[in-house]
């Protein structure tokens, strides 16, 4: 469990080094879509007969990276929108 969670902030804290720009997330943010990206890393790896759900495989991990990108994208998207409706007001 515990190496479960540190893939995952290591998985998040890479995705963040990927994407371009500032993001606004925390550490726990980027610790919880690490770990939803490593999970979709892992079932992937899984569909793809390279390895089981929560074991480490260079497949597995670079899917979980480009999943938490995506993950993080998205997180951005909805707290900017966010932080934009309250200024609208």
């Amino acid at each position: 469990m515990i190496g479960f969670i540190v893939a995952g902030l290591v998985i998040g804290a890479l995705a963040r080094l990927v994407k371009p720009g500032k993001q606004n997330l925390g550490i726990l943010a980027t610790l919880l879509l690490g770990l939803v990206g490593s999970v979709i890393g892992g079932v992937i790896a899984n569909l793809l007969g390279t390895g089981g759900i929560f074991e480490l495989n260079v497949i597995g991990f670079i899917v979980a990276v480009i999943a938490s990108v995506a993950l993080i994208g998205s997180a951005e998207s909805l707290t900017s929108s966010r932080h934009k409706q309250r200024n609208v007001r």
